[in-house]
């Protein structure tokens, strides 16, 4: 093991951080530089971890066999494995990744022993796990599941702090509503319901043993929501109406946020009127021909 040519010969690794590395070699693993990163100047550790000793962290999304398959391919192509993944260590010899799954799941197909791994030694640094997950971008139900997730772990692990605490980790409020919904149902239409979330929804104050109850709250009044799109939706069909874009185009319709207005309705206020508005709206006026050119706007502007 050596340290790495830009350390200061003057400036040693902390005990902490050399007494982790010789863990790492007790564990079967190879520790083969420590470092300073370039960036926050923090110590780290570049080695070879066991590949049956490192686990994904808890609270990350779930594996796509889609990407495993195409990410085995490319490193049979070119016959290397480039990519180091990250670890931390929750406690002695136990080693998690926060964003190299499908990368260690790769190295598992292919039956080999060791991982390529930068080990942080700072364990903290797996709830940036959002941050931090760079190798498959992330859609709307996955990223608001692994918030969801987080926030569990949290709770338990840090019961004082609250989702102010933890914004960054978080990224957004409304992942946090979204994943309690993709929680019970993996087909929830996330994404209909995203443009008005982004707008109301807020950090709570307050530990997460408090603010859980509210974000279940919250969550069953976009539950009423979604239930009221869905009764609009099958109405519709009925009259011979089926378009892909009939969920949002009804959402765009009877949502309480217009572009005009500079003070917004609070989380409560927006869907509730939302669901009255679903509720009253009148269908005999709805057109498919309409509902198709809402689409291609909405398609056209995406782009």
């Amino acid at each position: 093991m050596r340290r790495s040519l830009d350390s200061d010969p003057g400036d040693p690794p902390p005990a902490a951080v050399v007494a982790l590395a010789e863990r790492i070699e007790h564990d079967g693993g190879r520790p083969l530089s420590i470092y300073r990163e370039p960036v926050g100047d923090h110590w780290q550790i570049f080695c070879l971890l066991p590949l049956d000793k490192l686990e994904p962290t808890p609270y990350q999304r779930d594996l796509s066999p889609a990407h495993i398959k195409r990410l085995q391919e490319v490193v049979k192509k070119v016959d290397r494995f480039l990519d180091p993944v990250v670890a931390v260590t929750p406690s002695p010899g136990v080693y998690w990744t926060p964003n190299g799954n499908h990368r260690r799941s790769v190295l598992q197909k292919m039956k080999r022993d060791l991982i390529p791994a930068i080990v942080v030694p700072e364990p903290e640094v797996a709830f940036q796990i959002l941050a931090l997950n760079t190798e498959k971008a992330h859609n709307l139900k996955e990223k608001s599941l692994e918030v969801i997730r987080m926030y569990r772990a949290l709770a338990a692990e840090a019961p004082d702090s609250g989702e102010e605490d933890y914004g960054f980790q978080f990224e957004a409020p409304h992942y946090i509503t979204l994943g309690l919904l993709y929680e019970e149902n993996k087909r929830f239409a996330g994404g209909a319901f995203a443009p008005i979330l982004r707008r109301v929804d807020k950090f709570l104050h307050g530990n997460f043993a408090r603010t859980l109850p509210e974000r279940t709250e919250r969550a069953d009044l976009v539950r009423r929501a979604d239930a009221a799109t869905a009764q609009a939706v099958a109405q519709l069909k009925k009259r011979g109406i089926q378009h892909p874009y009939v969920k949002n185009y009804l959402l765009a319709r009877t949502s309480p946020l217009t572009r005009q207005r500079k003070v917004l309705p609070s989380f409560d206020q927006t869907f509730t009127k939302l669901i009255a508005n679903l509720e009253a709206f009148d269908l005999s006026k709805v057109k498919y021909e309409e509902i198709q050119r809402s689409a291609m706007i909405a398609a056209a502007a995406a782009g």
